[in-house]
Parts: C-alpha cells; structure tokens; sequence
C-alpha cells in the first residue's frame, strides 16, 4: 500500500482525507449492455439537483442531444452507431449467396412475372439475381417477435447494425486531481469517498478543468463556476438512493458500496462471455489503473475511445512530486553555479 496521502495507486480515499470511522465507499456501476437510452436519468438528474436546461439541439449524433458531460449536463446518455454486428464480428459479405449467376433467359423471364410484387422491375439481363428476386413475390419474413430485437436469437442471429447508448458521469476518482489543483477547497472529498464542488466558494478559477483527466468539470457561462455530478451527495446522507440510479427504468445505473459493485460487475461480464458477447469489458473498476479506480465505473461493449474515453487515464498530479524536487534540484543548481561565478570573479 502506498503511504499516506499518496497521489496514484490503491487506496481508500475517505480515511485518506481524515475521516475517522468512514461508512462504506459508495459509488456507481453503469452496465451499459441495458442501457435504452430513455434518458431519465438525465431529467432526474436536472429535476433533483436544478440544473439548468442544457439546450434542445439536434447535434447529428443519433438521438444525442447534449453531447457531452458540461456544467448543465451532469449525466450525459451517448448514443453511437455501429454498422456490425453485435456480439461477434464478422466477414464482409458472410451469408450471401456464391453460387453460379442465374441465365439470363431466366431473368428475362422473371422481370416479365405476373406474379404481384409491387413494382416494375424492368431490368435488364444484366442484372439475372436481381430480377430472379423479384420474380419470386413477396417473402414471409416470418411473425413479429415478442422480445427486443436480439433476445430471442442469440447474437449470431442479430443484424448488422446496433446503438451502444451509455450513461456518462462523473467518475468521482479514487485520486481526483481536480481537487488536488482547487486552490479555494471549493472541491472536497466526502466520508463516502466522492468528490463534491461547493459552488459558493468556487472561485472560477477552472484549474480544475484542465486537471481532470475525464474532461468532466465545466464551468457555467453565465457565472464561472466549476460544476458536476455531486452524486447527489445530500440524498446519500439521508440514506436515499442517487435520483438518476432511481430513476433508472433497467437497472443500468446501480449504485451501493463500491466493492459490492465490482463483485456484481465480475459476475456480469462473465455472464455476458458466456451469452456470446466476448467483446464486453469493466473500464474504470481496476484499483491498480492510473486513477487509483473510479468511483463511478462502467461495463462497455467496445473500446473505451468508442465511448469518447481515455483508454488510459492516468492522474495529472501523480508526478507533481517529481516535478517539484526536480525544479528545485534545478533551482539549486544555478545558485550554486551562480555563487561559485560570483566567488570566482571576487578572486
């Protein structure tokens, strides 16, 4: 275990920060393999906390309408569009038929059926497959399911395109360089080891912003202020659950003592190996990664740079020791150099 008060590896942040006979570590575990994208926990989110309305833009981005995490955004649903298919990946054009090319006697044939399909083929014999398909009428694609599209099928089964939708927040790190740069202790750790911005004392400063390895923190336009995920620190002391986990119609959000988190996280990902999904993964869960572990972790279905997340955060701070004994190894340096120049000109 690194010494007190250490900026990187394993730790418990609440005892770190002086609090004596701290509860539990309380944290979030997003499983984003459930995650619809119904956003409620964004409006959950504004509704308990009044945040202000972040705008009603339509950025291009699917059905993502705020684009990020900002100071009027404290949880942020990403919507992201892959053309392939979920749970395996797969070689172009697998499926399709190789076979020899139908004659174009018979495609000829075909585009003249009188067999109903809605349209006028036209083709010309150029083209025998196409218009061999349309000379067989129309296909019975069989009943509409009962289940989400997938579910029934397996992940063999499933189409060539999915939406990987994730509920994005704060990660309240086990070693938060935002508060190790506040300069006014606007940030503070709490007993249950998140990190809270205490807005009125927050000088606008946003050394903050650039600390954060996240991307997390922003300041407000219309008064400078650092704001972010509180993880509804008030709600925790009353012994409530986090608005957005309430809200949260899947269970995608899952809040409760971190280790009881990353215990469920395990058995999940080995389920979902199990179902056919290799590719599912824990980002932010590892105590040993250059954050010390998040408070808030996740479970993705791809790499976390898909998501808009470093691969690999690491603290800001971590080296600020080394930086300093060499800046002051350096500083040294000349005033010896300085005072032998001086000493040697006298003689």
């Amino acid at each position: 275990m690194p010494h007190s008060n250490a900026l990187y590896g394993p730790l418990d942040p609440a005892p770190d920060a002086g609090y004596e006979d701290a509860p539990p570590r309380m944290g979030f575990f997003t499983d984003t393999s459930v995650c619809i994208g119904c956003k409620a926990c964004e409006v959950a989110c504004k509704e308990w906390n009044g945040v202000p309305e972040s705008g009603l833009d339509l950025l291009g981005m699917s059905y993502d309408n705020t684009g990020a995490l900002t100071a009027n955004s404290w949880r942020h649903v990403a919507f992201i569009e892959q053309p392939r298919r979920a749970g395996m990946v797969t070689p172009a054009f697998e499926g399709d038929p190789d076979g020899p090319a139908i004659s174009p006697v018979t495609a000829a044939v075909g585009a003249g059926t009188s067999t109903d399909t809605g349209t006028d083929p036209g083709l010309p014999t150029g083209s025998p497959a196409a218009a061999a398909r349309m000379s067989g009428g129309p296909e019975f694609l069989g009943m509409p399911g009962t289940q989400p599209p997938g579910r029934g099928s397996g992940a063999e089964g499933r189409t060539d395109f999915r939406w990987l939708m994730m509920s994005d927040v704060c990660k309240h790190c086990t070693h938060a360089a935002c508060l190790d740069v506040c300069p006014t202790g606007s940030l503070f750790r709490t007993e249950f080891g998140t990190v809270v911005v205490q807005e009125d004392i927050c000088n606008g400063c946003g050394y903050c912003i650039s600390a954060c390895p996240y991307g997390v923190i922003d300041q407000r336009k219309d008064d400078g202020r650092a704001w972010k995920c509180t993880l509804c620190y008030d709600r925790l002391g009353a012994g409530m659950t986090p608005a957005c986990a309430q809200a949260c119609p899947t269970e995608s959000i899952q809040y409760g003592p971190l280790d009881e988190l990353r215990e469920r996280a395990a058995t999940r990902v080995a389920k979902l190996h199990e179902q056919g999904v290799p590719e599912a993964r824990l980002y932010g869960h590892d105590p040993n990664d250059g954050v010390g572990g998040d408070g808030a972790f996740f479970l993705l279905l791809d790499e976390p740079e898909v998501y808009g997340l470093p691969p690999d955060p690491i603290v800001t701070t971590r080296d600020l020791p080394a930086m300093w004994k060499r800046a002051g190894l350096a500083a040294m340096t000349m005033a010896v150099a300085t005072a032998v120049a001086f000493l040697g000109r006298r003689q």
